[in-house]
């Protein structure tokens, strides 16, 4: 895996403490990233690990712009700068399938989390990586993008609607260097919407590899993405053969 300039900055958005793990094995510095992940995994995580490794924790709530603002605020005081590499993971995926089920407020919240909230974390990062002409981008799609998935359409929307805004910013940043790609996984297992394959056996069941992904497997992508500058506007997706 190449590695970046130690100097660059990321930025990851996630939900719970799994999305910790990502966050963390997405880093481009690997080696240091990965001797935390042990650190944090242990009964007794090293107290100055996150210090040694500029990292800072915000918990936002994404669906409120002025918490994505009190947040860029706070890394503008803390670090003097704005992430060069964001990966917009944080969604949310309330699983109604029908239509008829689907309420308004659920549509408008689910649009809010999955696809606005990635518009104003672009917005707070994309100035700093014109300046600097290198920026690296990837939201966190989804099959449901693709028509696929098990939830509905509210999910769906909010998913194909990152991958077209993806397309979109790919185009539009290309010149500046920044590039902007997404991962559209399915069925990956210990996390909030999926946590085993016992979860949705029938589902796990028609899966062509025989299994679920699984959340490392998830940022190997991620982490090649940010590392690979010549690929953008791409979608990948990382489904074990489902379509």
């Amino acid at each position: 895996m190449a590695q970046l300039n130690e100097d660059r900055s990321s930025m990851c958005s996630s939900a719970g403490p799994k999305g910790v793990h990502l966050a963390l094995t997405y880093s481009t510095n690997l080696e240091a990233m990965n001797a935390l992940v042990k650190e944090l995994r242990s009964s007794q995580p090293a107290a100055d690990g996150a210090d040694a490794l500029r990292i800072s924790v915000h918990q936002v709530d994404v669906a409120s712009a002025e918490q994505i603002q009190t947040m860029f605020a706070q890394i503008d005081k803390e670090h003097g700068q704005r992430p060069d590499i964001l990966v917009s993971n944080a969604g949310y995926g309330k699983r109604v399938p029908q239509v008829w089920d689907i309420t308004l407020e659920e549509f408008d919240y689910t649009i809010n989390v999955n696809l606005r909230a990635s518009f104003i974390l672009v917005k707070g990062v994309v100035d700093r990586m014109r300046e600097q002409r290198w920026g690296r981008i990837v939201f966190m799609s989804s099959i449901a993008g693709y028509g696929g998935g098990i939830n509905g359409c509210h999910y769906a929307a909010s998913k194909g609607g990152m991958t077209g805004m993806m397309k979109n910013l790919a185009t539009r940043l290309a010149e500046y260097n920044i590039s902007v790609n997404d991962v559209a996984p399915a069925m990956i297992g210990d996390t909030g919407m999926i946590p085993s394959a016992q979860a949705i056996p029938d589902v796990a069941a028609g899966i062509p590899l025989g299994r679920l992904g699984t959340p490392d497997e998830v940022a190997n992508v991620v982490s090649m993405l940010v590392t690979t500058g010549y690929m953008t506007g791409q979608s990948l997706l990382l489904a074990g053969g489902l379509k």
